[in-house]
Formats: structure tokens, sequence, C-alpha cells
């Protein structure tokens, strides 16, 4: 029989965080059959707050079926004439030539 992952969910440190900004932790978790990327980061409490000094992880869900990242836009063709370019250009109206 089939192990069943059904609302369950694993967290393991990230080996591939460079930046402050990447999550401490990465993994999977399924919800009623809907499966989620988690992202955590390990925070503290600030003064004042209900947590005050205690440590806490910051969780973050998206689905499995959504995109990861930003799509980088498509880019656009590129122009056989310098009358695009947005600054004062010495070569307007003349002839652009490929190489």
């Amino acid at each position: 029989m089939a192990y069943d992952n059904t609302n369950s969910g694993m967290l393991a440190r990230n080996k591939r965080r460079e930046k402050d900004t990447h999550p401490e932790y990465t993994g999977t978790l399924n919800v009623e059959g809907t499966e989620y990327w988690v992202s955590a980061w390990i925070k503290e409490g600030k003064p004042g707050s209900k947590l005050e000094g205690e440590k806490y992880f910051s969780i973050a869900l998206t689905k499995k079926d959504a995109p990861r990242t930003a799509s980088k836009p498509a880019p656009t063709p590129a122009s056989d004439s310098l009358d695009d370019i947005p600054f004062d250009n010495p070569y307007k109206g003349k002839i652009a030539l490929s190489i």
C-alpha cells in the first residue's frame, strides 16, 4: 500500500540559500490533496510583542502549480532603426548597418 501524504509536509534546511531574503528552510506541504511549496524563516519576537525574545518560524506557502519565480518579460525584437534610442541620438535619420 502506498504512503498517503495528504495533510502532511516536511521542511529541511535550505542548502541553496545565498541571501538573507532567501528562506532558511524549504519544503513541501499537502493540504487536502493540494500541493504547496513551503518557505520558512527563523525570526525573533520584537520587544513589547506577544513573542518578545522568543524565536519562531515565519512561513509562506505557494501552490506548486504557480510559478516559483517572477517570469521575465519577453524580449522585444531589436529595431533596425536608431530612432528608438531615448536620448539625444547623433545618428538619428541615418541608416543603421548590421555586420
